[in-house]
């Protein structure tokens, strides 16, 4: 796996964690999918992306997107 899939995975999983958490507990859960879309969103546009560097610590290896 690379760091652009692990990326989208992450970022999938936190937001449907997120949505299922603002149905059982609490609608305020909705701000942290809002989170990370902003983040994703800004991550296209200027390429820094704090979990691909994280990943990349970790030794994943560079997909296209984040290299």
């Amino acid at each position: 796996m690379n760091i652009d899939r692990a990326i989208f995975a992450i970022a999938g999983g936190f937001i449907l964690a997120s949505i299922a958490l603002s149905q059982l507990h609490s609608v305020n859960w909705l701000w942290f999918t809002a989170f990370v879309g902003a983040n994703m969103l800004q991550a296209s546009f200027t390429g820094f992306c704090p979990l691909a560097m994280i990943l990349k610590k970790l030794g994943l290896r560079s997909g296209n997107a984040f290299s």
